[in-house]
This record gives C-alpha cells, structure tokens and sequence, in this order.
C-alpha cells in the first residue's frame, strides 16, 4: 500500500474495518474460518497503532495466496502427544488459525499441569506476534512465544544474512490494569517497519542494516534490496534471534528461516516456518498473588522515572479506536475497497 502520510486519516469502526479485510482475504483465497482469524489480528494490530502489521499487510497477504506458496484453505490437525504438550501441523496455511485449532486443548493443559507447551510447525506467520499471547494473559495466564522467518539478518560477526527477523512476545497478567505485554524482534528493527520507510522515502539510524556488500547504511531500500538487517544488541540479539531457530524450528519440526524456497512462487511473501508458545499457570504457584506482584513491580519502575510500560502505547491507541474507530489514511481505505471487489 501506499505511504500513510501522503493522504487524510478516516476512523473507521473496528467491525468494519475486520469484515472488509475478511472479504478481501475470502475473495482471494481463505476459507471463512482462516479470514476470519486473519482479518481480526490484521485489524488489531491498525487498531493498537502497530502499522507494520495493519492494514499494510493486506496486498503481501494477497500477493502470497495468488502466488500459491501458502495455502488459505488449510485445516490445521491437533495431535496430544504429551501431558504438557500439543503438535499442530498448519497443513501448509496460516499460524493463526493453528493456534485457534489448539488453543482450548493448551489451556486446558497448561491449567492441569501448571504448564503446557504448543508446536506449530508447516505453518506461515506474517503478523505481529503478541495478538497470540495478549488473550492468554486477559486469562490469568502467562503467556512466551517465538517464531522465526525468511532469512534477511546477518549474525552478529558474521559476512551474510542466515537468521530471520525472528520476534519474541511476552504476556503477563496485572492486577488492576492491562497485561503486561511486549513484543520484539530479534533484528535491529522489524522488517515491516523498514518497508514502511522505503515506501515513505525515510533514512534509517546507522545500526539497523546493512547493503549488498555488506557495508553499514542508512538507506532503507539498500538493505531490502540485496542487503540484510543486523542484530539488536550486536551478540547478545544475534544469541537470542539462534534461540529462536531452534525453539520456533528445530523443536517444532518446522523450517529454519533459510530452508525453504519460494523461488517457483513469484509474489511469496510469507516465512513457511514453525512457532513455538508455552503457557504457565502462576496459580500453581502463587495462586492470586502473581498479577499482583506484576503490578508491584509496574510501581517500582514507574518510581524510577519510567514513564511508559512495554505495550502501554498500543492500548492508549486501542482507547482511542475504541471511541472514533480506527485510523486509517483515505488511499488506504479506497485500495482496501478494490481488492475487496
């Protein structure tokens, strides 16, 4: 889609807003059941302010399905192989509605055993990451999940691109307020976001990536051209984005970020790689206490001058979309309109 800043923001109401894509994505693919579960973490993320995995993602969803690298129509099946464990296979299709086909059989587990870990593997993920472990956390639970990518990082000291952008999110409850939620890549900054300022002909920071020839860059088209994203945190990214290799692929069954190959699907856009998330039940432990000792520790960073918690941006924007609707530019609306038919 377009650059946002280059036309008149309307509000939508979030409704709206997940029942246009989730004709866009039906028309061009999905079953009801995958739109459905796709339309709502789409809307989500334009709803909280997260743009990279808004409204952004539509043409790449749509791209991907006419491409047929991904399959929309799959029916993801849930194998019990353990006590505290659930395999799901996305059949080739979206995360999401994997982790849907799961979810009631996680918990479950997790509330039985304290514990509970599901592996998702022959599956595509390209949205944000913590609209999977936000709802655990609404529950009382503890929520950690990690999924890797398309290789487009360079390890820390190495010469070439290996890993993904390979994101972590966290959800915790908190007594008396929203979940503590946070959701990061393992990559100097997110991928989407250095699509974004491509598109919006912006200049990054040195630090986030490099060019073709591996030379330091500010110039956002040169790392997605030929170049490759860094590590945050030079070794200490580059260790947890390995971490999450062998978590979201290795332990799943599902691809490392370098071992598929889209090459026969020209318009691919979606990483065909594996997810892992493990829920926790703090009540095995410190029955009620943990969302308030959750909010304890909020108090203590915020008497120490912090001034905004990990995801507290996301929902003062939910707040306002929940009043006016959701932001959304003109052009964007209009092109969302068209694909919708």
């Amino acid at each position: 889609m377009s650059a946002p800043s280059t036309s008149a923001v309307v509000r939508v109401p979030f409704a709206q807003l997940q029942a246009l894509l989730q004709a866009i994505l039906e028309r061009h693919g999905c079953s009801q059941q995958v739109a459905s579960a796709l339309a709502f973490n789409c809307a989500s993320a334009q709803r909280d302010g997260a743009h990279s995995h808004g409204v952004f993602r539509i043409p790449g969803y749509v791209s991907t399905l006419a491409s047929g690298w991904v399959n929309g129509k799959a029916v993801a099946q849930v194998s019990d192989v353990a006590s505290g464990y659930v395999r799901v296979d996305a059949g080739g299709g979206f995360a999401q509605p994997a982790l849907a086909a799961a979810r009631a059989l996680l918990v479950e587990k997790a509330r039985s055993a304290g514990i509970a870990v599901l592996a998702i593997h022959n599956s595509h993920h390209f949205a944000a990451l913590w609209p999977d472990v936000e709802p655990f956390a609404d529950e009382g639970l503890v929520a950690l999940s990690v999924v890797n990518s398309m290789t487009c990082v360079v390890p820390h000291g190495a010469s070439k691109p290996l890993f993904g952008t390979n994101p972590i999110a966290f959800a915790a409850p908190c007594a008396g307020t929203d979940p503590i939620v946070f959701d990061m890549a393992t990559s100097a900054m997110a991928h989407g976001d250095v699509q974004i300022a491509a598109r919006a002909g912006q200049q990054l920071p040195l630090g986030m990536g490099v060019d073709a020839n591996g030379q330091p860059t500010t110039d956002p088209k040169a790392i997605l051209e030929g170049g490759a994203l860094l590590p945050f945190g030079e070794h200490k990214g580059s260790a947890l984005s390995m971490m999450v290799e062998l978590l979201a692929a290795a332990l799943t069954g599902g691809n490392f970020s370098w071992e598929f190959d889209w090459n026969g699907h020209p318009g691919a856009k979606t990483p065909w790689t594996g997810q892992l998330i493990i829920v926790i039940d703090p009540s095995k432990a410190e029955g009620d206490r943990f969302a308030q000792r959750s909010r304890e520790l909020v108090a203590q960073m915020q008497a120490v001058g912090l001034t905004r918690m990990p995801g507290e941006r996301r929902y003062r924007e939910r707040e306002v979309a929940e009043r006016e609707g959701v932001a959304l530019t003109e052009q964007e609306l209009h092109e969302l309109k068209a694909m919708a038919g």
